[in-house]
């Protein structure tokens, strides 16, 4: 949404910018004609024009900058974009996993051991936890009923089995 209202600020400000270079050439190229016509050396009406072309050259200065900045708009916003995304996209990995460590200084060995194995690999089975976890049926059952009412993970029927998944 942001880059949509950057890109046609950058195309506005390119549009004015190249109205304003057109109308100062035309300025300039004219007071040119009338120092010319005038023979300009130590007249009066010369040093007006003088005056006039400076203020235009320090137009074209600002009239510069404006484009610049509606070129960059257009082309090279959408980098920032991409940067702050991808921060954003860090930060919540980061806090997941400082979620997860928190979670896990509550929990007793067996819980951890389960907990991580799930973690690893969401929707494993009971079946292939219990051979991962090296726990007997009655206790892994066990550990999973308890971490299920805790609200950590997530107990699905698969066959003759469960598959479980972190809820975290």
């Amino acid at each position: 949404m942001v880059l949509l209202k950057n890109k046609k600020l950058g195309w506005v400000l390119l549009g004015i910018s190249a109205l304003l270079i057109i109308i100062l050439l035309q300025l300039m190229s004219g007071l040119d004609t009338r120092a010319r016509d005038l023979g300009c050396f130590d007249d009066e009406g010369c040093i007006k024009i003088e005056s006039t072309l400076s203020v235009t050259h320090f137009s074209f200065g600002i009239i510069g900058f404006v484009f610049a900045l509606g070129f960059y708009l257009l082309f090279f916003a959408k980098s920032e974009e991409a940067i702050v995304n991808q921060l954003k996209e860090v930060k919540e990995i980061n806090l997941k996993e400082e979620k997860f460590n928190l979670i896990l200084q509550g929990l007793d060995e067996y819980e951890k051991r389960a907990i991580k194995i799930i973690k690893e690999q969401d929707g494993i089975t009971q079946n292939t936890l219990r051979l991962k976890t090296d726990m007997s049926k009655a206790k892994l059952s066990y550990v999973l009923g308890d971490l299920e009412k805790r609200g950590l993970i997530k107990r699905v029927k698969k066959g003759k089995t469960f598959a479980n998944y972190l809820k975290l």
